[in-house]
This record gives C-alpha cells, structure tokens and sequence, in this order.
C-alpha cells in the first residue's frame, strides 16, 4: 500500500515538474526575439500587437481548446475534461512568473540561438513527461489527440496541422498589424521539428524509467 502512494506521489511529482518545464520552454522561446512556439503563436502574436498579457491571452486560447474538445467529441465528451482550465490557469500563471523573473533581452543572435535550444529541450522534456504520466492533459495536446481520434488520423500528422494552423492564423493576425511576422519567426519553424525531436530524445532514454518508478510499465 505504501508503495502504490508513493508511485502516485510521484507520477503527480513528474507530471508537475513537466508542466513547469513546458512552461518554461515556452517563455524562453518567445524571449529568442525569433518568434513563439507554434501552439501558443497566436496568444503572442496577438500580445505582441497590443500589449496585452501573454500569459492571459494564453489562457484564452486554451480555454477556447476545451471548448473545441466539447463541441467535437459531442456525446463521447467527459467531465473531466473541464480540469483542463484549472490547469491552465496554474500552467500560464507559471509563465507569466517566467516572464517577469527571466531578464533576458534578445539581439544577439549566436546567444538567442542558443536560448531557442534550450527552450526547445525544455519544452520537448515538459510535454513528454506530461504526456506519459496520463494525467490531465495540457489543453494543446487535449485538441490535437482529440481531433486524431475523431479523424482517424496519425497523431503527429495532426499535430503538425494543428501548428501549422496555428503560425498561418498567426500570421494572418500580423498582417493585419502591419506585420505579418509579428510573433512569428525562424525560432518559430525550429521549434516546430526540434521539439518532436526533444521529446522522441526524452522518451527514448527516460520514459522507461520514469513509468517504472511511477508503477505504469
């Protein structure tokens, strides 16, 4: 009995550690000055365009995602899905904690290259040890494997429509700005094939492990 809590203390230990390291990554990819990750370039965008709190409009969009798994899923839709907004909120309030502590200022490109690394690792890491823990899922990953199951389709296939969604409706937003690549950059399409590398990296040295201690292999 002792063990099976502390497998659960830890499954919940190594799925709160990748939501803080998820949302890291994502910080420090917007402070390269190279654009947002895919799944949060609209937020950006749209922050970048006002001045409008990231971390708020971040929680918007997610919610909006919730929302999208309801209407979708129709009456295969769960209640507890709606955990999903309480989480986000613990998830973007960690992001705006990020962006206010972290001073980094971007210009320099050899050292934003290097931040886009560390911030795509960070980010690969979080959302692989969220994912194996199968918990609650982040809302980006709850819309992608919903429309995966609704469609049939391969997951990366559609995670790799879903960002690609995401940046074309960012950029059309920028443009009505003035500025087509407003939150959108080279940081941007990096992240988009380094983080799936980041996070097939993690699961093949780690995620054996990590399911072991938590008593899920």
């Amino acid at each position: 009995m002792q063990r099976t809590k502390q497998q659960t203390i830890a499954r919940w230990g190594f799925y709160l550690l990748g939501m803080v390291l998820l949302a890291l990554g994502l910080t420090l990819n917007t402070k390269t000055g190279l654009g947002a990750s895919a799944i949060v370039s609209v937020p950006f965008t749209v922050s970048q365009a006002t001045g409008w709190n990231f971390g708020d409009l971040t929680l918007v969009v997610y919610s909006l995602f919730v929302v999208a798994q309801f209407i979708i899923k129709g009456k295969n839709r769960q209640w507890m899905d709606v955990l999903q907004i309480p989480l986000s909120i613990v998830f973007t309030r960690f992001m705006n904690l990020f962006e206010g502590v972290i001073p980094y200022k971007s210009g320099n490109l050899p050292a934003d290259l290097v931040l886009l690394v560390v911030a795509i690792i960070f980010t690969g890491i979080g959302a692989a040890m969220t994912v194996a823990m199968q918990l609650i899922p982040n809302p980006g990953d709850g819309i992608v494997g919903t429309i995966a199951r609704i469609t049939g389709k391969e997951l990366g296939f559609c995670k790799n429509c879903f960002d690609l969604g995401c940046v074309s409706l960012s950029l059309i937003i920028g443009l009505c700005f003035g500025n087509v690549l407003l939150g959108v950059g080279l940081g941007t399409l990096i992240s988009m094939v380094g983080v799936g590398r980041a996070i097939a990296g993690f699961n093949y040295l780690c995620k054996r492990p990590l399911l072991e201690i938590t008593g899920m292999n």
